[in-house]
This record gives C-alpha cells, structure tokens and sequence, in this order.
C-alpha cells in the first residue's frame, strides 16, 4: 500500500502547492509549443499532451533514481543554479523566436511535434521548491517503485494548470496578442535566469559558514527563528552575534519554494534547526531552494 499512498500524497500536494509555483517555474518551456502555431488548431491537445507526457516519464525516472540511490542521486545547489540559468537563456530565445516571428505558417510542424516531448522532460531540471520536497519524500521512501509513485502523483497532480497554459499559448500564438506572450516569456526567461544567478549566489560576498541540520537547539548557543512563509522569509534580517554558534530555528509557515532552504551550500527541507559555527562578524545570506527568496543573518 506505500505506492498508492505516495502516489496519493504526490497528487494533493501537486493539486494543492505545487500549480502555482510550478507553473511559474517551468511554464517558460511551454513557449517553444508557439512555434507551430499555425498548425490546425485540432494539434494544439496532442501536443500539450506529449508535453506532459515526457514531464511524467522524466519524473518517474527521477523517482525510481532517488528511490534506489537516495540523496546520491540529489542536484546540489550550484548545479541547479546553472541549469536555471541555461534553462532561463533558453526561454528567452523562445521568446525572441515568438517576438520576431512572421505571420503565416513558415514552421515546420513535425519539429514541434518532436520537441514536445523533450520540452516537457526538461522541465525536471527546473524543479520549483515543491518538487523538492517531492524528490526529498522519494529518497525517504528507500524504494524505487515509492519514488516512482510520489513523483508521478506530483506530475498528475499539476497536470492540469500546464494542460491549459499550454492549450492557452497556443491560441494566443496565432493572435495579436503573440507579441505581449513574447514579452511575457522574455520577462519569465529573465527572472529565471536571475533566480539561478541568487541560488548559486555569484553576485553575493563569499561565504565561510559550514552548516549542520540538528534536531533541537544546543547548550550554549544562540538561537533565532525565521518563518518560511509563501512571500518569503520572516523575518528577512536577524541580527545574532559573532564569535558564538547561531542555531537558526526555520519554522515553515506555508508551503511552497521556501519549505527548502540552501544554506553554506547546503539544502534543509523546513521545518529544520540549522546549526551555524561561530562567525566574523559580516553578514551570511540563505536562499530558497530555487533563488527566489533570500534572508540575511547579521552578525555584530
């Protein structure tokens, strides 16, 4: 019965947490559909329907991976930082692709048709902070048929927010409006791209903390609380002092991207207490699992 109440877990919080954010995330990939928009409007659910199928099958390998191999298997943060921004420079082509675009039906669909599939398989290299959670419940699970059953049910469970954003895109490609879709994309590329550049933290004072998940607080150490909330984290600056061990006790709020936080280079699935060695005083910045919200921690 562990399958079955994987897979049923996977659908709520797809249903639930994941539409939203996952959309935002990886709905840019969806703009490469647009580029057999003049083909008869009768292909536009077939190919919606081969996106989502390569997103399931990428997903369930993923799942039988974590389930067989564990965390082995995990992205580190530098590596999904590079692979948001490579995968937010391939929207933004897209979208230059759909701005720049001619009208009549100068594409070749069966291109399309075969892109479909592979565009909807990339998006697991993307994951939005609700499949993190996801994949961290599939190498919990220690099976590869339980981290099969999560990850599809998580896919199932967002199916159908991608099933009309895709059908929606469609139509619009072949409107007046493929301009403002263009430019939509092209904001979305460049978000994701700037979400990749704050995970991998390229632009930000290198750090020296080395930090450690612990169960409860420490003697000795001082503690602070921050809530991760669907906005963000609260609150976003704490003030702790130097030269003592902090423990930072993350409370989660809200699901969503900040229910996983990357900290020192490493990822904690909220809620955790993260257990820092004693700093310069300077300031030591955390982000999302994804580089969408950061906090900051002051040490004086």
């Amino acid at each position: 019965m562990q399958p079955f109440a994987l897979l049923a877990s996977g659908l709520v919080a797809g249903l639930v947490a994941g539409t939203a954010s996952c959309t935002a995330v990886q709905g840019g990939l969806l703009v490469g559909l647009t580029s057999g928009g003049c083909e008869r409007p009768s292909r536009d659910p077939v190919l919606v329907a081969w996106f989502l199928a390569g997103r399931m099958v990428s997903y369930s390998v993923a799942g039988v991976l974590l389930g067989l191999a564990g965390s082995a298997v995990s992205l580190p943060p530098e590596v999904r930082a590079l692979l948001l921004v490579a995968a937010g420079i391939t929207v933004i082509a897209y979208a230059i692709r759909l701005l720049h675009r001619r009208s009549g039906c100068d594409e070749i669909p069966r291109r399309v048709a075969r892109s479909a599939p592979l565009l909807g398989a990339a998006t697991i290299l993307i994951p939005c902070g609700v499949t993190l959670g996801m994949e961290m419940v599939a190498v919990s699970s220690g099976s590869p048929l339980g981290g099969a059953a999560v990850m599809a049910g998580f896919v199932l469970g967002t199916a159908p927010a991608f099933a009309l954003l895709g059908w929606v895109l469609r139509r619009v490609s072949r409107t007046r409006l493929a301009r403002l879709a263009g430019v939509a994309a092209l904001v979305a590329g460049l978000w994701t791209v700037g979400s990749g550049v704050s995970l991998g933290g390229w632009l930000a004072p290198p750090g020296s903390a080395a930090a450690e998940s612990t169960a409860a607080a420490g003697q000795g150490a001082q503690t602070v609380t921050v809530w991760a909330t669907r906005d963000g984290y609260r609150p976003g600056i704490v003030t702790a002092r130097a030269g003592v061990s902090v423990d930072i006790i993350f409370k989660l709020a809200d699901q969503g991207c900040t229910r996983t936080v990357t900290i020192a280079g490493r990822d904690f699935a909220l809620p955790t207490t993260v257990r820092l060695p004693p700093q310069r005083p300077g300031s030591l910045r955390y982000v999302c699992g994804m580089g969408m919200y950061s906090g900051y921690i002051n040490f004086s």
